[in-house]
C-alpha cells in the first residue's frame, strides 16, 4: 500500500508521540514538541505517516497560506521523522513525494524548502536525491535546500 499522510486525531495522538527516530532528539524534535508548537503556529500543517495501516512517522510543513499574515511566504518542510523500526525502507522518500504533491495544490507554491545542520551529510544526500538543491542560504547553522515545484 502507498504511504499516506493522515490527520492526527484524538485516537492517534499518543501513538504519534511514542514514535522514536532513534537519534535522541539530536536531528529531529520529538513529535509531542512539534505538535505543541504547531498548535501555536497558524502556518503549521502536520500529519501522521502511515504505510498501509501501520503508523510509521510524522511530518510537519510550514504553509504560509494557512495564516492571514504569515511570517514567511515560502513553504518549508519543518519536520520529517520515520520511527527507527521503519527506517531504510524508502518511507522518507515517499513522504517527501506525498508532501510535494500536497504543496503543489496550494496557491502560490513555487518551491519547497528544507534545511539541515552542516554535519548531516547523509541527510544532505537524501534531499539531493529527491531533487533538492542548495540555495546558498544558511540560518542558525543550517544549510537551506529547495525543491522546484513548477
Amino acid at each position: 500500500m502507498p504511504v499516506e499522510l493522515r490527520e492526527v486525531t484524538r485516537a492517534t495522538v499518543l501513538a504519534v508521540c511514542k514514535l522514536d527516530a532513534g537519534d535522541g532528539g539530536k536531528q529531529v524534535a520529538p513529535n509531542a514538541v512539534s505538535m505543541a508548537q504547531a498548535h501555536f503556529t497558524p502556518e503549521a500543517w502536520f500529519r501522521a505517516v502511515y504505510d498501509g495501516d501501520e503508523l510509521v512517522g510524522f511530518v510537519m510543513l510550514y504553509d504560509p497560506t494557512l495564516a492571514e499574515t504569515p511570517e514567511e511566504h515560502e513553504f518549508f518542510l519543518w519536520r520529517l521523522m520515520i520511527d527507527k523500526r521503519f527506517q531504510a525502507r524508502g518511507l522518507g522518500r515517499a513522504v517527501v513525494e506525498r508532501l510535494a504533491e500536497h504543496v503543489r495544490t496550494r496557491p502560490g507554491a513555487e518551491r519547497l524548502l528544507v534545511s539541515h545542520v552542516r554535519e548531516a551529510d547523509r541527510v544532505a544526500r537524501f534531499y539531493q536525491s529527491l531533487g533538492f538543491e542548495y540555495t546558498g542560504r544558511e540560518e542558525d547553522g543550517e544549510l537551506e535546500l529547495a525543491l522546484k515545484l513548477r
